[in-house]
């Protein structure tokens, strides 16, 4: 099967996505099929690497695991069974501390923390589809880094609605509700 084989129009599940063995990275959001971005950029991959080196040492020893791409995490809604999922996303970056979630494909529920890196091309279905899916399916913490300008908003969980920080930049730093104690130094990270 070929990418170009597949009705985009249709709506398919974890069993239909966990099938497909074509060249292209897809991910799955409510149904609905989203081709990734081609190969992110140097820069991209250097917040990615960064973020991920930064967490993982903070991590050692804890009881959370950190996760870079390409890594499948599920979102299910009503049953954990493959043809009942419909959203499937690989964020850059995810933090999960319930190790139950973690099985042999990835994770199945919300980690605790995503983080995602924007790319040229990607933005509305980062801040529109994938903010929506994290929110509800509970997502404590989602990150959403843009290296185009250097920003990075934290959206906390509070209530089941996400509260965005205000906008951070160099200078700033971040840190998390969900690890205590670690923090992010912006200007570092942007190497300002």
């Amino acid at each position: 099967m070929k990418f170009a084989d597949l009705d985009l129009s249709k709506t398919y599940t974890y069993a239909d996505y966990f099938k497909w063995k074509f060249d292209e990275r897809v991910e799955l959001i409510k149904g609905h099929i989203f081709k990734m971005a081609p190969a992110p950029s140097s820069n991209h991959q250097g917040l990615s690497g960064d973020i991920h080196a930064q967490l993982w040492n903070f991590l050692r020893g804890k009881k959370c695991k950190v996760f870079s791409a390409p890594y499948d995490v599920r979102l299910p809604r009503k049953s954990e069974d493959d043809k009942d999922i419909i959203t499937v996303v690989q964020p850059d970056i995810c933090v999960i501390c319930d190790l139950n979630k973690i099985d042999a494909k990835g994770c199945v529920g919300a980690p605790d923390i995503v983080v995602e890196i924007l790319s040229p091309g990607n933005n509305a279905k980062e801040l529109k589809n994938k903010y929506e899916v994290y929110e509800e399916s509970g997502v404590k913490e989602y990150w959403v880094v843009s290296p185009q300008d250097n920003t990075f908003v934290v959206y906390t969980l509070v209530n089941g609605k996400y509260d965005a920080s205000r906008m951070m930049v160099a200078g700033d730093v971040v840190k998390s509700s969900v690890l205590d104690g670690f923090f992010l130094d912006l200007a570092e990270l942007f190497g300002e």
